[in-house]
């Protein structure tokens, strides 16, 4: 099993950022990908950034330019660094891990989510 905890959330006014962390614990050693995803409410839960175990990137074209995910493996831990934040991207925001701990078998965890409002 993989621990996500998520942290960096809050309020903003637009135009301003914010970074969010997330701290993968556990198996962490089949971890595939990791990602973001959010939800506003009313609203399905989408995917904003993903990370690959190569490092290759993916952005939701809605936050591509404005958003950047990245990580640092010695601290287990995934970022998203959110600028030029508009009051659209107000959701709870959710780290993701996409493992594979054998051939042709995915699970998938989840953090408890972080809030972020943006205020225009």
């Amino acid at each position: 099993q993989v621990q996500l905890v998520e942290s960096g959330g809050g309020l903003v006014q637009a135009g301003g950022s914010l970074r969010l962390s997330c701290v993968a614990s556990g198996s962490i050693f089949n971890i595939n990908a990791m990602g973001w995803h959010r939800q506003a409410p009313g609203s399905q839960r989408e995917l904003v950034a993903a990370i690959m175990s190569g490092g290759s990137t993916n952005y939701a074209d809605s936050v591509k330019g404005r958003f950047t995910i990245s990580r640092d493996n010695a601290k287990n831990t995934v970022y998203l660094q959110m600028n030029s934040l508009k009051p659209e991207d107000t959701a709870v925001y959710y780290c993701n891990a996409d493992t594979r701990p054998r051939a042709g078998v995915r699970i998938d965890y989840w953090g408890q989510g972080t809030q972020v409002i943006v205020s225009s």
